[in-house]
């Protein structure tokens, strides 16, 4: 059993057709049937149904499948690792979710040039999740998301909690009210942008809130929890038992405060958005204090970018010029 033969045998795999597998990895048709059948012989097991059309997987095909994928997936990593251990880039580069860039991100960039002038930063917009393969393939050093993962190649720190604004057309009858509560804002259409959901299934209480017409009198205190909710907005909502009326999901959050300007609903952002379209929009405080959002930032455990003891000195320090509170953390092996 070789590294030939493992990849050739995920190449048909996934592609379901010898034919398409050779596309896929530049071999011929005849010499990927050979290296899946040295490996069936070497195993003394059969792995592809091949009188099945697309092909299938047998049992013990897709069990190895499963099993060999995570492995081949940790070789490359590894050996992604060693070539950027071996000759390490001056580059640093940053992958971001696209509301951090409207929040801090700018101005840490200008410190840590300060810190460091000949430093070269690469920026790239790049969601929460995609973030963690890209630490790993080496498409980026460090990463800005908005969720936690679990992953055993990635470390994490947390560098703040950033509260959320509600987001209204500024025609809203709400619009001109400085702090709002969630439940009356359930009787609205709720706008959800989140591609990434949270990581582990929050539920929430079977009895949750309906809005009807007397939202406004009615009380939203945290309740027990029962049925699994894993998007975001939504979350946010069930911590205090409340199910918006309606919703629509977008594409991405600019499309979202596209459809609050033109009056299509309502939606929840961190704070530092509240400088955009703010002809057409009114951001208003939430009374919720838990109701946040955390900005995380992670990068890989067994390899740490030079670089990434000056961000979080650049971080920390627009920081403290700004007020914020946080708790001063280091990863793991950072120099």
């Amino acid at each position: 059993m070789d590294l030939k033969q493992l990849n050739a045998f995920i190449a048909i795999a996934d592609s379901r057709s010898f034919s398409a597998a050779a596309t896929k990895t530049g071999l011929s048709q005849p010499s990927l049937s050979r290296l899946l059948k040295q490996l069936e012989t070497d195993m003394g097991v059969e792995l592809v149904d091949r009188y099945h059309r697309p092909l299938h997987l047998t049992e013990a095909g897709t069990f190895f499948y499963d099993k060999i994928s995570a492995i081949l997936t940790e070789i490359d990593t590894v050996t992604s690792m060693t070539q950027r251990l071996s000759t390490p880039s001056s580059m640093l580069n940053i992958g971001f979710v696209p509301s951090v860039l409207y929040g801090l991100l700018p101005e840490i960039i200008a410190m840590l040039k300060q810190f460091n002038p000949d430093i070269e930063v690469n920026l790239k917009d790049i969601s929460s999740y995609q973030q963690i393969e890209a630490l790993k393939s080496g498409e980026i050093d460090i990463g800005f998301g908005r969720f936690p993962h679990q992953d055993p190649w990635i470390q994490q720190i947390l560098l703040r909690h950033e509260r959320y604004v509600v987001a209204l057309p500024k025609a809203h009858h709400l619009a001109h009210i400085q702090e709002q509560r969630l439940i009356d804002l359930a009787n609205n259409r709720l706008i959800l942008y989140h591609q990434t959901h949270l990581p582990i299934a929050t539920t929430v209480s079977s009895t949750s809130i309906k809005p009807n017409n007397n939202t406004k009198s009615r009380s939203a205190e945290p309740s027990a929890l029962s049925a699994p909710i894993t998007e975001p907005l939504l979350h946010l909502f069930a911590q205090y038992g409340i199910s918006p009326f309606m919703t629509t999901t977008v594409s991405d959050l600019q499309v979202a405060l596209g459809l609050v300007a033109a009056g299509e609903g309502i939606t929840l952002v961190p704070a530092s958005l509240k400088t955009v379209r703010t002809d057409q929009i009114s951001y208003q405080r939430l009374v919720h204090e838990n109701v946040t959002s955390p900005i995380y930032l992670h990068t890989l455990k067994d390899f740490v970018h030079p670089s990434i003891s000056d961000l979080l000195s650049a971080i920390y320090q627009v920081y403290e010029q700004r007020g914020i509170t946080y708790r001063q953390q280091k990863f793991l092996s950072q120099p």
